[in-house]
């Protein structure tokens, strides 16, 4: 069952090591399907390049496994909570991607500068306050932080990004490591001054009105 989303989601869960986002087995992408609302997730504590589409777990709303062989990662509660409480999210992702991360260590949002996320999110990176490890508790952190938004990162965890799809969430979780590693580099020199609200919406509405195949217009000259 839902043999395109199980490919979404593997192949999402694959770009993560490939993206420096991940060691190991920890962090995982989910997907859920906006028909019969099943989510598709990795399996707990299996590495990376051993996911197939096969491997990915199946579970309902309350978590229960519909399809797979193996245990869903121990982070479905908290992907549960998300999809329960934000109809608009489609995709989860979950990183320690470490430049991200350590901003989330010192419970410091990373601020809207000029990098490809701000035109994503259209506002910064917030953080959330420390969360005791479980479903629920993470779950409402990551939501009161996020508020509307697609990303937040968890005070001394790491990373979560939403999306309307797996693939959005995790290209989010991409672009989020990127910003990080860059405002952290610039701060090494100095104060870095973040765009003022004015420009970061300015900048989020070209970017989702213009970027992409989608609505594309022939540019003469």
């Amino acid at each position: 069952m839902l043999e395109a989303l199980k490919a979404e989601v593997c192949e999402q869960n694959h770009e993560l090591p490939a993206n420096g986002l991940v060691v190991g087995s920890g962090g995982n992408v989910s997907g859920r399907d906006p028909e019969t609302g099943l989510i598709v997730i990795k399996p707990s504590g299996v590495k990376f390049n051993k996911l197939t589409p096969d491997t990915m777990v199946v579970v309902d709303m309350e978590g229960t496994v519909v399809e797979g062989a193996m245990k869903p990662s121990v982070d479905t509660g908290i992907h549960l909570y998300i999809y329960k409480h934000r109809a608009d999210v489609f995709g989860i992702t979950h990183t320690h991607s470490p430049y991200a991360s350590s901003f989330a260590a010192r419970g410091a949002r990373i601020p809207a500068v000029m990098t490809p996320i701000t035109h994503m999110l259209g506002r910064d990176v917030p953080c959330s306050r420390y969360a005791t490890p479980g479903d629920v508790d993470t779950g409402k952190a990551i939501l009161k932080a996020a508020g509307d938004g697609w990303a937040t990162l968890v005070k001394a965890h790491g990373v979560f990004t939403m999306g309307k799809s797996a693939t959005q969430a995790t290209s989010f979780a991409m672009y989020l490591e990127e910003a990080a590693m860059t405002t952290h580099l610039a701060q090494l020199h100095g104060p870095v001054d973040e765009l003022p609200q004015e420009e970061i919406d300015r900048c989020y509405n070209w970017f989702t009105k213009n970027y992409g195949q989608s609505g594309q217009k022939q540019i003469k000259g």
